[in-house]
């Protein structure tokens, strides 16, 4: 059921107050999904989120809360999976993500200047997304690579022995 019990004949979306004011979020996904993993219990979760964020690029709120409603997965054990795991995201990304390695290896070998570098290329905060929706810009803690240090990872590829220059040169290759 949504917020004020209606659905429109074209799918499910949720409804906010009088009328059909409809959320952004476009439900027919997650209606998929649910369907194909059908009959979803609480042993799913983690695959079905992976799906949900996979159709969405990230997992919205609005569709959060009508999956919970529609498997009976309470809200609260969803958020706990959610935020446990870095894999999942309840903010909108970029088609890429940058990741930027701040262990020490990474510290002691120039990673600061090469993070400076390459949000500067991007015009994006530590943490953000570019206002294009190109590139999502994340500071971790360690790649597991020390001896490529310092180490970005775009998406799943890895680039080791940066310098400020060859950060952006990698980074101008995904615009």
């Amino acid at each position: 059921m949504t917020e004020t019990g209606k659905v429109h004949s074209a799918g499910m979306h949720v409804h906010r107050g009088e009328g059909c004011e409809c959320l952004a979020a476009d439900l027919a996904r997650a209606e998929a999904i649910l369907a194909e993993l059908s009959p979803v219990d609480p042993g799913d979760l983690i695959p079905l989120l992976q799906r949900l964020q996979e159709a969405y690029g990230y997992l919205p709120k609005e569709v959060l809360a009508e999956v919970s409603e529609r498997t009976g997965i309470p809200l609260s054990r969803m958020y706990g999976v959610i935020t446990f795991y870095t894999q999942f995201s309840t903010e909108p990304r970029g088609r890429h993500t940058i990741r930027c390695c701040t262990g020490t290896a990474c510290h002691v070998r120039g990673a600061k200047d090469v993070a400076e570098a390459i949000l500067h290329e991007i015009d994006v905060e530590a943490g953000g997304t570019t206002s294009d929706g190109r590139f999502t810009f994340e500071n971790v803690a360690c790649l597991g690579t020390c001896f490529l240090a310092p180490v970005v990872m775009v998406d799943e590829e890895y680039f080791g022995q940066l310098t400020p220059a060859k950060a952006r040169a990698i980074v101008k290759n995904y615009a």
